[in-house]
């Protein structure tokens, strides 16, 4: 379902906008620095998550139509960094005590899942990206309709996503092991945490300011 002359230019810009630092990099490699690779992992995969279902959005036109209406995205901008501001803010709050332990981060792991997904849902530009990159690279010459043809753009985007952030996760965790070991680190990980998502927010709610 993808026409596979454009395929090579396809996987270049993929290749390129991963590279591109963002708000989904910042909050995964952050996230495996701050808790471990366990929970970059975990945040990763809810990344993926959602952007399979940004994906399903696409190509069901359904995103398209959201993208076209100012009010909703100013809505999603909203409620984007307001989400991200109350993250922000929990974690400030949390105290060492609430740390979680080196050998046991599953809670942690599960709640920078629905953190990731949540927080890519929400932001508007994550939606317009899609809408606006997935449609340059549907083909003319292929029997499978726009559609289909966004639905597996789309998804060999979100594998080729997955697969970077887990290299970032890894790469990350070699660093950030030691510091996890320190127990100064320790106390002020979720004060670090915080600041990174008080930096998405300002990152998410700048655009209503232009």
């Amino acid at each position: 379902m993808i026409d596979f002359a454009i395929l090579p230019v396809y996987l270049t810009a993929v290749v390129a906008l991963l590279l591109l630092p963002g708000p989904d990099m910042l909050l995964i490699a952050s996230s495996s620095l701050s808790y471990g690779r366990k929970v970059g992992v975990f945040a990763s995969l809810g990344n993926a998550t959602s952007g399979i279902i940004l994906t399903l959005l696409a190509a069901l036109g359904v995103s398209a139509l959201i993208a076209m209406s100012p009010m909703a995205l100013q809505a999603l901008h909203l409620l984007g960094g307001a989400y991200l501001l109350k993250m922000g803010f929990d974690c400030m709050r949390a105290n060492a005590a609430q740390a979680p332990a080196l050998d046991g981060r599953h809670t942690m792991a599960s709640t920078f899942y629905q953190r990731a997904l949540v927080s890519n849902l929400l932001n508007p530009k994550a939606l317009v990206f899609f809408v606006m990159f997935l449609p340059q690279f549907v083909s003319s010459n292929i029997a499978a309709s726009s559609g289909e043809q966004m639905l597996a753009l789309g998804l060999l985007l979100n594998v080729c996503g997955l697969l970077f952030n887990l290299l970032l996760v890894g790469a990350v965790g070699l660093f950030g092991q030691s510091l996890l070991e320190n127990a100064k680190f320790r106390t002020y990980q979720h004060k670090l945490m915080g600041l990174i998502f008080f930096v998405l927010a300002l990152w998410m709610l700048s655009d209503l300011l232009r």
